[in-house]
């Protein structure tokens, strides 16, 4: 396992510094940054957002690829594609809208708006790096010259669904859905009225873009979930357009309430599901765990599957219908899968892996730092 990430950080090491080396002072200066940087390097989003460091669009040609090789060092095969998939949906979404999203930017929906940031020196004993943008991000915290933290991973895809030639469908995050739905099916009434929080789901991921998920968070107004909150009448319209979404779906307080993130998992034990239901919960975790490159996901994979998979726990929001708006999660001591499909009449899918204690590699470096000091 060492020699394997041994690998894996020599070939994103490469990739960083081909990629530094290649910039001007002004490209630099947006894409390499100090480490930890903490503050800034804990900010993360998933919305066609500032999301901090350089853009593809400010790259040349040469300068995006290597980029997307840094993107691919830290992604399974499957992931990557998945991932350029992701960022091609922005000209679908844009045609969707009329072509007139702004975000009070010249092109709200733009598939060269991916950001790549890079922390320290790539090669060092400590260093990270983040790509992101619009239902991508992707970070990446090397320690010890070890890649030991990957999460905050999150894919999302709007539209989730997209007719193609023939009778067939774009479903970038296709699994996600399916086997979560297989599993939900596969429960006993008992089962389900432990697994299922509310009949009605939030309209984004509880726990939001928190740098980190605290006891109690419940969702966020949409406005909170950019880099600088919209004001003036952008402001007014995304108010709007939460109120009319969480009418749609029957939102109240009482549902917020129940579906409340909390360090003591709700839901449905696993130790309360079959043999067969674990082994649909296994390949849905698959879903997620199965973004990171092969060796690293064999691992994470056999982590959780050991001791703590008894204690995860499955809780669900919504409808049992993939085509009405529904929400789920995973949840253990250090597991946290979330999954939000609502929007857009449920075609609109946020999916994030986070570690509720170690995102961004801070138990980790935390540890470290009490050791050399």
């Amino acid at each position: 396992m060492t020699n394997q990430n041994d690998d894996l950080v020599s070939r994103m090491s490469d990739a960083a510094q081909t990629l530094l080396d290649s910039l001007s002072e002004e490209q630099r200066h947006a894409a390499h940054w100090e480490f930890p940087s903490d503050e800034e390097r804990r900010k993360w989003f998933y919305t066609p957002t500032d999301h901090g460091g350089l853009t593809l669009y400010d790259m040349r040609p040469a300068q995006q690829r290597i980029a997307m090789q840094l993107l691919a060092s830290g992604l399974s095969r499957a992931g990557f594609v998945t991932a350029a998939t992701i960022m091609g949906l922005e000209n679908i979404l844009d045609e969707l809208e009329s072509w007139g999203s702004s975000f009070e930017q010249e092109r709200g929906r733009d598939p060269t708006r991916y950001y790549l940031r890079i922390f320290g020196a790539p090669g060092a004993k400590q260093w990270s790096w983040r790509f992101g943008g619009h239902h991508i991000s992707i970070h990446h915290t090397i320690i010890d010259g070890q890649l030991r933290a990957f999460t905050p991973c999150f894919f999302g895809a709007g539209p989730a669904v997209s007719p193609m030639l023939g009778a067939h469908t774009l479903r970038p995050l296709a699994a996600c859905t399916d086997l979560a739905f297989d599993l939900l099916h596969s429960l006993s009434d008992d089962q389900r009225s432990t697994a299922v929080l509310s009949p009605a789901p939030p309209i984004d991921l509880v726990t939001a873009n928190r740098a980190m998920p605290g006891d109690g968070d419940a969702p966020l107004r949409l406005n909170k979930i950019w880099r600088n909150e919209f004001t003036g009448e952008l402001h007014e319209s995304y108010e709007r357009y939460q109120d009319a979404e969480e009418a749609k779906v029957g939102l109240t307080d009482t549902h917020v309430e129940s579906m409340r993130f909390t360090t003591r998992p709700k839901g449905l034990a696993t130790s309360n599901m079959t043999d067969a239901q674990h082994e649909i919960l296994r390949a849905l975790m698959d879903t997620y765990v199965g973004r990171l490159p092969d060796q690293i996901a064999e691992n994470e994979m056999n982590k959780i599957t050991g001791q703590s998979f008894s204690s995860l726990h499955l809780a669900w929001a919504g409808s049992d219908d993939a085509s009405r708006p529904h929400y789920y999660r995973v949840q253990g001591h250090r597991l946290l899968m979330e999954y939000d499909n609502t929007a857009r009449d449920a075609n609109h899918i946020h999916t994030v892996w986070r570690d509720p204690v170690g995102d961004f590699g801070m138990d980790a470096l935390s540890a470290h730092r009490r050791h050399e000091h």
